[in-house]
């Protein structure tokens, strides 16, 4: 078996909330987004993160490259330890590991042309390059993600969603990068767009060996991009398994939820299909229920639930199988899917 390019163990990201009024000498609440979160990524494989909005899929992305404060541990194919490193020392890892952000005009700068934008990483990474030798990279790069080089002076502005995102993916794969964090990179585009941006990532993905970690609500478009996918509530792992398990077999409730959410193209099975309803809404992550976090909407829900914090169950540790955080795991019975959760 290959060793891993990312090795994480207990990622946990604590934010220190002050509200307006509070004494100096007042405690700050604290906000646990990220609640120790353990995954491996193998080179060349692609992992799908899922959950619902505020479950802390985008903050578990921005630890990993150092845009916020974390504990626990990273481990880069190298031995390092990404978590924790000074800026000083996370630039020797920027190359390797690059990110596509989610709002893909808001991530490039207005003032600077498509040319400009792409070269940075270029300049910033391989300085004794020369101008030329740039402007070379950059055309091929716009050519190899779907743009005109011609169109290398033109602004941001002057470019639709996709084709911002686009100029966003060249520049996270100009420097030639072993790992890209891809946080919601389709979710602000139109569904024909998306198939389009989901397309050349897979493509650009099988061409030059590259390892993902796709973010997206959009169960059906994780499928099909991800190796495995990672299910996220409230900063836990519910489940995790290879994609092609989990949606054949979910195990966890709050999986089967998300799964029955995905429209089919077949009105006849849509129609038929049974829908796991999510009762009430995300619990605040200042106040997050005692023992399973997903307790309070889940419909199998007993005292056990309340007392005691599930562990991942399943296959063996580090073996990439299936496993899930559920005292009570399998599918839900209809009597279940109806009932009120406790």
């Amino acid at each position: 078996m290959t060793k891993p390019l990312l090795d994480v163990r207990d990622l946990r990201v604590t934010f220190h909330i002050r509200r307006e009024g509070d004494m100096p000498w007042t405690a700050p609440r604290q906000l646990h987004a990220v609640g120790g979160v353990d995954f491996t990524l193998r080179p060349g494989e692609t992992l799908g993160v899922v959950g619902e909005s505020g479950c802390g899929k985008s903050t578990l992305a921005r630890a990993l490259i150092g845009l916020v404060h974390a504990t626990g541990h990273a481990e880069w194919i190298d031995g390092a330890d990404l978590i924790g490193l000074t800026p000083r020392q996370m630039m020797k890892y920027r190359r390797d590991i690059q990110m596509v952000f989610q709002d893909p005009l808001a991530s490039l700068n207005p003032r600077m042309t498509v040319g400009q934008i792409i070269a940075e990483p270029l300049v910033t990474h391989h300085p004794g390059l020369s101008r030329d030798e740039v402007k070379t990279r950059v055309k091929d790069m716009m050519e190899r993600v779907g743009l005109l080089p011609n169109q290398i002076n033109r602004y941001p502005h002057e470019f639709s969603g996709g084709q911002c995102q686009r100029i966003g993916i060249a520049r996270a794969l100009i420097v030639e990068p072993r790992l890209i964090i891809c946080d919601e990179p389709v979710s602000a585009l139109d569904v024909s767009i998306q198939a389009q941006i989901i397309n050349l990532l897979d493509d650009l993905q099988r061409d030059l060996g590259l390892a993902l970690i796709f973010i997206a609500h959009d169960l059906s478009v994780v499928k099909h991009i991800s190796d495995r996918v990672m299910v996220l509530y409230l900063g836990k792992v519910m489940e995790i398994a290879s994609a092609d398990e989990l949606y054949a077999d979910p195990q966890h409730p709050y999986t089967q939820a998300l799964l029955s959410a995905v429209p089919v193209p077949d009105p006849r099975i849509e129609a038929e299909k049974v829908v796991v309803p999510l009762r009430g809404d995300l619990p605040s992550p200042m106040a997050p229920p005692s023992g399973c976090v997903f307790r309070t909407r889940c419909p199998r829900a007993q005292a056990l639930c309340a007392q005691q914090v599930p562990m991942l169950a399943g296959d063996p540790a580090g073996t990439g199988g299936h496993r899930w955080a559920c005292h009570f795991p399998g599918p839900l019975t209809e009597a279940e899917i109806g009932a009120t959760p406790r």
